[in-house]
């Protein structure tokens, strides 16, 4: 019952990062959104950069390569068809863009894997939980400000992107109690469900926001500059996380 509440401490705290976005009520609408043109190209870098330093990195190390990256093509098919579902049916009458959608579906994946790594680092010591809830916070506050950014830029307003974050961001609750009810299962689960939203974030990166940078500094060759310069921050803080706290 200890670990129980260590977990849930940890993963509610973890859940707070979804209101990150409170931050941008400093901001008047037209900063906002210039801000969030940026924050789209530091998403995308931080999405690729988690998929492949982080999220295929370590599966690849505990799973047999081919099956990685199956499970990594079989998550971007999916995220393709998911996409398409919205294309053509959710977002027909609706202002948002439809890649906000799969970029949140994308993210509870990731946050729900987040919360089963909690659980199972609480589940050999307590320390060792501590360490790896403060690793989390640390990777995921740079891509939650990004999602952010990037829903902003998608069409929603801040408080329905806040709103939308924030749950996003809970399911890290249920993976931390999903991780304690069913902890022998951890690395079956893990094997699948890690690879299969690296492919989703790559999908979501290359088809989604990629183009959506170009849009940004169609020719403007000094905005493109400060676009791939915000691109390859995102790319490198997931490097040097890797690096540094090997998360």
């Amino acid at each position: 019952m200890k670990t129980l509440l260590w977990i849930l401490i940890a993963t509610i705290l973890d859940s707070l990062i979804g209101f990150v976005g409170v931050f941008s009520f400093w901001f008047k609408q037209k900063q906002l959104k210039k801000t969030a043109a940026y924050l789209v190209a530091f998403s995308a870098g931080a999405l690729l950069g988690g998929a492949f330093f982080h999220l295929l990195a370590e599966s690849v190390e505990g799973a047999e390569p081919f099956h990685v990256f199956g499970y990594a093509l079989i998550g971007f098919v999916v995220f393709l068809l998911i996409e398409g579902f919205f294309h053509s049916h959710l977002c027909e009458k609706c202002k948002a863009h439809p890649f906000t959608y799969t970029m949140l579906i994308g993210d509870s994946i990731h946050n729900f894997i987040d919360g089963l790594v909690i659980a199972a680092a609480f589940f050999a010591s307590i320390p060792l939980g501590i360490v790896a809830t403060l690793m989390i916070l640390g990777h995921e506050t740079p891509q939650e400000i990004g999602l952010f950014g990037a829903l902003v830029y998608g069409g929603h307003k801040r408080t329905k992107a806040m709103l939308y974050s924030f749950l996003a961001q809970s399911t890290v609750i249920l993976g931390g109690i999903a991780g304690y009810f069913a902890a022998s299962a951890l690395e079956f689960v893990s094997q699948f469900i890690i690879p299969f939203a690296a492919g989703g974030f790559i999908y979501i990166a290359s088809s989604d926001l990629v183009p959506e940078m170009h849009k940004m500094y169609r020719g403007d060759g000094k905005k493109s500059i400060k676009v791939l310069a915000a691109f390859a921050v995102g790319i490198l803080l997931m490097l040097a996380l890797k690096v540094f706290f090997g998360h």
